[in-house]
């Protein structure tokens, strides 16, 4: 399911969001690269799933895996092509096809706008579309409720617990987790989990 307002925001404000966040070399995050392509074969196969402009794919692609890239938002999918040369298919997380032909898939801070109810099935598919042993490298905000921010996105929030039990669920191991903080498009310092884990 697409949350229109999500989009809606996400479609005026692409260009700020590039400008702000849209760095792969990000030193805080370059970790958390090395530990998900640690699993990936030379020429591996990631899926970018909700790849905003597109820099994380880029990246892949740039160090020598096939990238493929996706995103909800025709406008990130525009700024890909315009920024990277990047074709994003422009779907739903639910239109990902339960197939285990990739070696990774990204999920940077993209499943956290599905709802709580629509999360285990997502994990599943994911599951179902990786190959056996593929790593997934999930991106979430820490909480317990679902709602919207100040700018009119819907989130979903978790407790660590409580989302290693949906992976465990869903047929993944997680191998390594991560906290931070840190200020998103609305401006709030919040607090994230990063989660890799293979199936």
């Amino acid at each position: 399911m697409t949350d229109t307002e999500t989009i809606s925001v996400y479609t005026k404000s692409a260009g700020d969001y590039a400008r702000g966040f849209a760095s792969s070399k990000n030193p805080d995050q370059e970790p958390d690269y090395v530990a998900f392509v640690a699993n990936i074969p030379a020429g591996g196969r990631i899926l970018d799933l909700g790849c905003g402009p597109g820099h994380w794919a880029a990246r892949f692609r740039e160090d020598g895996y096939v990238a493929e890239a996706t995103d909800a938002t025709q406008a990130m999918a525009d700024l890909a092509l315009d920024r990277f040369d990047l074709t994003v298919r422009v779907e739903t997380f639910e239109a990902l096809k339960p197939e285990p032909i990739y070696d990774g898939v990204w999920a940077n801070f993209s499943l956290l706008h599905a709802t709580r109810a629509d999360l285990p099935g997502h994990l599943s598919r994911l599951h179902s579309a990786l190959k056996p042993g593929g790593a997934l490298h999930l991106g979430m905000k820490l909480g317990q409720s679902e709602g919207r921010d100040k700018l009119g996105r819907f989130y979903a929030y978790y407790d660590e617990p409580e989302l290693q039990e949906m992976l465990t669920t869903a047929g993944f191991t997680v191998t390594r987790t991560r906290r931070g903080n840190g200020k998103g498009l609305a401006g709030g310092d919040e607090t994230f989990l990063i989660v890799t884990a293979h199936g």
